[in-house]
Parts: structure tokens; C-alpha cells; sequence
């Protein structure tokens, strides 16, 4: 029988980490992160790295795993996410999986088996090449038309993912989707409670969202990509694809007025919030959490507590 764990996940900006531990507290817990930025070192005000002081204590796994020019992949994530919560398990703690990366979450909790998926690294770097000479919004549509599913939920500034969804439909036949819909057929690697965080009113969340990139640059995010850049990571690297990142850098470039680009690192978040909440809405599971204006997380603790009791932790 697989070993529970508990999943907090949600859009960008909902609480998941305050949620996270306070439960990691009332359950004898510890987070393990499902953030695909937070995994980089260095990458910290505009990932919205939880601080030591914002970790009350609580340990943290799997953020500062890789540098920024490593190419780091989902199979990647899973060998080291997954030895993390065996290891947290052997100890007789909870591992809670925190993170608004739905990817990373699924292929974690499934038992998918990255070795056995095919890949062709000559159809890969053609398909690269082809990313690069008709852009993101092309190879976005030749997905879209075979896989709409995952389609929605990839931004068209998503190289890796698209390629990699287009590789895997040319060598088997199959969407990465059908793909995915099968391998959730297979044991789990673990049993997740998953709780899943939104709000009821999608203004009060693109506000909060908002407020956090305003945050974001009055903490330094302009000077943290300006360091990051002077210290030799190259701008087109996957990491400084990143909402956020890719913005501050056309902005210290010179392409766009600083106004401009928080006004576009604004609206890229609510587009990627959007996207999350489609991945998360599929799981009919989960316990969902809808916040009012603002997160109650007293309510939210209770809600958890109860849910989690139901599902046999204590």
C-alpha cells in the first residue's frame, strides 16, 4: 500500500506556504517544495522563496537543488522529491508537498516510470530548432491541434514542455496527455490527501497577485536579476525564462520602461494562475478551499484538520 503524504497546491500567490506550515506544525511535518523555480539558487525574490524566517522552523526540501544554467527536468525532480519524502516517511513525519507546479505534483504522486518514456535526442533538437525559427506561438498551435488538454495549461514561452509534448506524439503516436491518463492508471508512488486553495471571487485573487509582484520589486527583484546576469547566466536560459525574470531583463536590456515590465510581470501571473487552476480543477478529490477577499487560514487549518483526520492522519 502506498504511503501517505499530504499535497498543498493552489495558484500563485494563494497561501500555500503559510498553509503548508501550519499544517507541517499540527501534523509533525515537513515541506517539501513543488515549485519548478524555487528549485534554482540564487532565484529567490522572484520565486517567492519562503525566507528562514517565513519557515517558522519547519524543515524545507527541494529548493536550492540546482543552479540556474542547469537544465533540470521533471524526471529529475521526481528521483530527488521522491528520496526526500522516503526519507521524511522513515523518520515518522508527514512530508506535505507544497507548490503550485502541477506537472511536478502528478508526476510525483503517480507511478510513472521516467525510464521507460520514449525519447529521440535528433527529433528533440530538431523540434528545438524549429521552436527557435517559427517562435513559441506556432509550436503552441501545432499542440493545440493535436493536444488541447495540455495545450491549455502550456504557456507558448514554454520550450521544454512543448517540445517534449510534440516528441513524445511523434514517436508513439500518442498525446503526452493519453500519455499522463494511462501512467495515472498505474499504482501510486504515494497515497496524497490533497488540498487544493482558490477564491471565490477571481478578482480578489488577481489583486493579491498584484500585490505580490509589488512586493517582489520593492524586496529587489530588478537587483537580484541584474546579479544573476552579471554573474554569467545567460538570458536565454530555462531559468531566466521565468515569469518575472524574462521581464526585468528586457527591462534592464532596455526594451521596456520599468513601469512596463511590472505591468507585464503582472499579467503574466494572472494568466499563469489561470492555467494552474485549470491542472488543479481536474483532480475531484481534493478538499477545496475557496478564500473569501483574503486567505482565512484558521479556517483553513480546521478544514485541513478535519479532511486529513478523514483520510487517516494523524
Amino acid at each position: 500500500m502506498a504511503e501517505k503524504i499530504v499535497v498543498v497546491a493552489g495558484p500563485t500567490a494563494s497561501g500555500k506556504t503559510a498553509l503548508g506550515i501550519a499544517l507541517a506544525k499540527d501534523f509533525n511535518g515537513e515541506i517539501v517544495s513543488a515549485d519548478s523555480m524555487q528549485i534554482y539558487r540564487g532565484m529567490d525574490i522572484g520565486t517567492a522563496k519562503a525566507s528562514l524566517a517565513e519557515r517558522e522552523g519547519i524543515p524545507h526540501h527541494m529548493l536550492d537543488v540546482a543552479e540556474p544554467w542547469e537544465d533540470y527536468s521533471v524526471a529529475r525532480y521526481v528521483e530527488q522529491a521522491e528520496a526526500c519524502c522516503r526519507d521524511i516517511l522513515r523518520r515518522g513525519k508527514l512530508p506535505i508537498l507544497v507548490g503550485g507546479t502541477g506537472l511536478y505534483i502528478d508526476s510525483l504522486v503517480s507511478g510513472r516510470d521516467f525510464a521507460a518514456v520514449d525519447s529521440d535526442q535528433g527529433l528533440r533538437e530538431a523540434l528545438s530548432a524549429e521552436y527557435d525559427a517559427l517562435g513559441g506561438e506556432a509550436m503552441h498551435r501545432r499542440l493545440q491541434e493535436i493536444d488541447p488538454e495540455r495545450a491549455a495549461i502550456l504557456h507558448p514561452g514554454d520550450k521544454r514542455r512543448i517540445v517534449r509534448a510534440l516528441e513524445v506524439y511523434r514517436l508513439t503516436g500518442m498525446t503526452i496527455t493519453e500519455h499522463d491518463r494511462q501512467t495515472r492508471a498505474l499504482p501510486k508512488r504515494f497515497d496524497a490527501a490533497a488540498i487544493h486553495l482558490n477564491f471565490k471571487n477571481r478578482a480578489a485573487l488577481y489583486a493579491r497577485i498584484d500585490r505580490r509582484v509589488d512586493m517582489m520589486v520593492e524586496q529587489g527583484l530588478f537587483r537580484e536579476v541584474e546579479g544573476l546576469l552579471a554573474a554569467g547566466l545567460s538570458p536565454e536560459s530555462t531559468a531566466m525564462q521565468a515569469i518575472g525574470y524574462k521581464e526585468a531583463v528586457r527591462s534592464l536590456r532596455g526594451e521596456l520602461r520599468r513601469e512596463e515590465a511590472v505591468a507585464l510581470i503582472k499579467q503574466a501571473s494572472r494568466r499563469y494562475a489561470k492555467r494552474q487552476l485549470t491542472w488543479f480543477n481536474r483532480d475531484k478529490e481534493a478538499l477545496p478551499i475557496l478564500w473569501e477577499d483574503e486567505p482565512d487560514f484558521e479556517y483553513a487549518r480546521r478544514l485541513s484538520t478535519e479532511f486529513l483526520h478523514s483520510r487517516g492522519l494523524s
